[in-house]
């Protein structure tokens, strides 16, 4: 990292608050940027204090050092503990996965070989010494940056323009260092009288190792925990994991039990204020990205003052750059830390199964990636599940009732618009044709509207008629002719509050210009401001409701299709009646969540019974509204299981569309947390949905028994024939994905260039 002399010139007085590794390290990189800047760093501590024991960073962070400051990345290598395995203890066995490279130092030995290189630099050191005011700072500096960590004092003297969001989590956990060297990075639960906990371990130097303990605060509070001096909690903690220890003793450094708290903010800067590291952003340990994230931060802060022509334009540029990056990588640290958080639901899973799910608990390890870095340890977890040899877990079949799928990828319901009269036409037997020839096991019509009122456009279908009834017949008629041992499943739904719309393309959610429809709902609530105000239902028209329902499965039974779903998501009519906030009830329809759940599993029973018993019947759910006061991942458990105990076969599990404000939290199989959780609090099956779009997550998905079927929309439109891409990309030829006789010849990729050109050998000069 080089800078020119044009932009040398600005941020020449630059503060820095917080002397940890992130503040540390920009300073360094400003400094050796420009030598005739005047950096200063502010720490409260002394410079021989410390938090923690062990840093773990990982090779692209080291790289990343390595080339802006190779004294510093050279003196940080002749210091790394360096290991590739990754060791799980669950109920006294150990499963090892390796190659997985680690690099990790004491923090107090980083913290001395950045404050040699600040020195050497010229950068000025306060230690003990509380920095001024951030509005004294930013009036005499020209850069002010604030690493001051979670606890921010910057960042809370601004708070009404960072708008910072911190959100506190379920477990207590505490650091803690053992006086030997770990022989691999080391989870380890155990389970006491009071409930789970678990360890974290890893070796920072060849006699000294990080230990964490960590457990759910109900268990802290019953094991006592809340009443322990520190001396009493190290020896309790020792005692629990004396296997681990080797019955050697635990140390402290300040040690405190703690919860670890999500730190997010709308705003890194402010003026010539900048948040850096944990005072910007904070992700869970169980990942070991704080240090990495803060290192990262001043990296790229440091190269966008060096390539931006004004410290505003660089600041800007820094939090573009580096904004993607900490929402990815705290997108992955919720999931794991979540993931802990519910570790009591996984202790069933059969041994190796359970490590691989906590190996791919974050879904940035996956089965693919696993498989490269341990062939025989991933080899062995597909064992266990019951792959075929040579056999993806993807193309394993999955039997719900009397219907066996050859593989457990489903075409998800996908609303096409493009129907008259409710009457599916040719596209829709090209649409879904093209899908079930393209090798899904389970191919989902669109929601078929069970009446006109109930359609959400007039390009819906519908089941409510003889003539519909027909026109589905054709098409599962093609696809059990041309597509066999691909299975076809309907969708049935009514739009309630959310229906005589415009067609999505011209306008979605937009009532209609003309020709509307009135609307019914569980309340008179509309959807959106400028929607229509849905009529409040009578049990009447309940009752009668109910009979469409059952009218179009026994259409949708003769019609052919193989398996129904019960669409109760999305905040269509069912959907409706199951949120609290959007059902208003006073009757026995509201209130409460069994009096939410009344209608729902009414139409549910009165489906199963016309629907033919060999045949399955699924339900998708809205397993969170995404917004305050509405259904919680607690009432999704409690919801799936009452359609489980009415006879559903799987539950479908996918999330918000239910009020208009909500907030959800996109990202990738960002709704699988919640179908993982449905499926091991219930034990009933369950569809995953939402942004899962590689073969490499189904895997990952299906072998660490988050799901059982996963549901792929918006990659089926991409690619119609997306299932037999995936088995030719793995090399997969087998009954799981077999290839229609007539696409036989393009089960192999066409090449796309010359393969034959001559190596060069020689360079030549001009």
């Amino acid at each position: 990292m080089t800078a020119s002399p044009e932009t040398t010139g600005r941020a020449r007085r630059i503060a820095v608050v917080g002397g940890g590794p992130g503040g540390l390290y920009a300073a360094a990189l400003l400094k050796r940027l420009d030598p005739a800047r005047e950096v200063t760093v502010w720490e409260r501590n002394a410079p021989d204090d410390t938090f923690g024991f062990g840093v773990v960073l990982s090779d692209e962070t080291l790289g990343g050092i390595e080339h802006a400051d190779p004294v510093v990345y050279e003196a940080l290598r002749r210091q790394f503990v360096r290991w590739d395995d990754i060791d799980i203890v669950h109920r006294g066995v150990r499963h090892t996965s390796s190659g997985h490279g680690f690099a990790a130092l004491g923090r107090r030995r980083l913290l001395d070989v950045l404050h040699t290189r600040c020195r050497d630099l010229g950068v000025e050191l306060r230690f003990r010494s509380e920095a001024p005011h951030p509005d004294r700072l930013a009036a005499g500096h020209d850069l002010v940056i604030a690493a001051d960590g979670v606890h921010s004092a910057t960042r809370e003297a601004y708070t009404n323009v960072f708008r910072p969001h911190v959100a506190s989590h379920r477990c207590r956990y505490i650091w803690l260092a053992a006086d030997f060297a770990f022989d691999a990075f080391r989870f380890e639960t155990a389970e006491t009288e009071h409930g789970v906990v678990q360890l974290h371990g890893y070796p920072y130097a060849p006699d000294a190792s990080t230990v964490i303990v960590e457990m759910r605060e109900e268990v802290w509070r019953a094991a006592g925990f809340a009443d322990l001096d520190p001396q009493a909690s190290l020896e309790r903690c020792a005692k629990i994991f004396a296997d681990a220890l080797g019955g050697r003793p635990l140390r402290s450094n300040k040690s405190a039990w703690t919860t670890f708290r999500t730190v997010v903010n709308e705003r890194w800067s402010h003026g010539n204020v900048v948040l850096l590291g944990d005072a910007a952003h904070t992700a869970h340990f169980s990942i070991g990205s704080g240090t990495k994230l803060a290192v990262e931060d001043a990296l790229a802060l440091a190269a966008c003052l060096a390539e931006q022509p004004s410290t505003e334009q660089a600041l800007a540029a820094y939090e573009e750059e580096r904004r993607p990056v900490v929402a990815s990588t705290q997108r992955a640290a919720r999931a794991s830390l979540e993931w802990f958080e519910n570790l009591g639901l996984y202790l069933d899973q059969p041994p190796l199964r359970f490590a691989f799910n906590l190996l791919t608990r974050s879904r940035r390890v996956t089965h693919d990636n696993l498989r490269l870095r341990d062939a025989r340890f991933t080899g062995a977890v597909e064992r266990e599940f019951g792959c075929p040899p040579g056999t993806p877990p993807m193309f394993t079949p999955f039997r719900l009732r009397g219907l066996t799928l050859r593989n457990r990828v489903v075409v998800s319901p996908m609303d096409m618009y493009s129907a008259t009269d409710g009457v599916p036409g040719d596209f829709h037997l090209v649409h879904l044709g093209a899908r079930a020839l393209g090798g899904a096991g389970l191919v989902m019509t669109e929601m078929v509207c069970v009446s006109p009122e109930g359609r959400i456009t007039p390009g819906c279908t519908g089941l409510y008629t003889g003539r519909q009834g027909e026109a589905w017949r054709r098409i599962t008629d093609f696809v059990h002719r041309q597509a066999p041992g691909t299975a076809i499943g309907v969708q049935l739904g009514h739009s309630g509050r959310k229906g005589s719309t415009r067609l999505m393309w011209e306008g979605m959610d937009e009532p209609l210009p003309e020709g509307n429809w009135p609307l019914v709902a569980a309340s008179p609530l509309p959807y959106k401001p400028f929607s229509q105000i849905p009529r409040e239902l009578t049990r009447a028209q309940l009752t009668d409701i109910r009979e469409q329902f059952a009218a179009a499965a026994g259409r949708a039974a003769r019609a052919g299709f193989d398996l129904l779903e019960l669409h109760c998501a999305h905040g269509y009519l069912l959907s409706g009646f199951l949120s609290p906030l959007t059902n208003r009830r006073t009757d026995a329809y509201g209130g409460s969540p069994e009096g939410r759940l009344r209608f729902p599993l009414e139409v549910f029973d009165a489906v199963r019974e016309v629907w033919p018993q060999e045949k399955p019947m699924t339900v998708r759910i809205s397993a969170t509204d995404w917004a305050e006061g509405g259904t919680t991942a607690a009432d999704a458990v409690d919801i799936a299981r009452a359609f489980a105990a009415h006879g559903a076969d799987a539950i479908d599990v996918s999330t918000g569309q239910v009020v208009a404000d909500e907030r959800p939290e996109f990202g990738r199989s960002y709704q699988t947390p919640y179908a993982d959780r449905i499926r091991h609090a219930t034990g009933v099956p369950v569809i995953a949905v939402g942004a899962i779009s590689s073969w490499d997550d189904v895997n990952s998905l299906i072998l660490a028994g988050r799901a059982d079927l996963c549901a792929l929309a918006r990659p089926h439109l991409y690619d119609p024939h997306w299932t037999l891409h995936a088995a030719a990309e793995q090399g997969y030829d087998g009954p799981g994905a077999a290839w229609p006789a007539p696409y036989r010849a393009g089960s192999r990729r066409p090449r796309t260039g010359r393969t034959d050109a001559p190596k060069p050998r020689l360079t030549l000069g001009g």
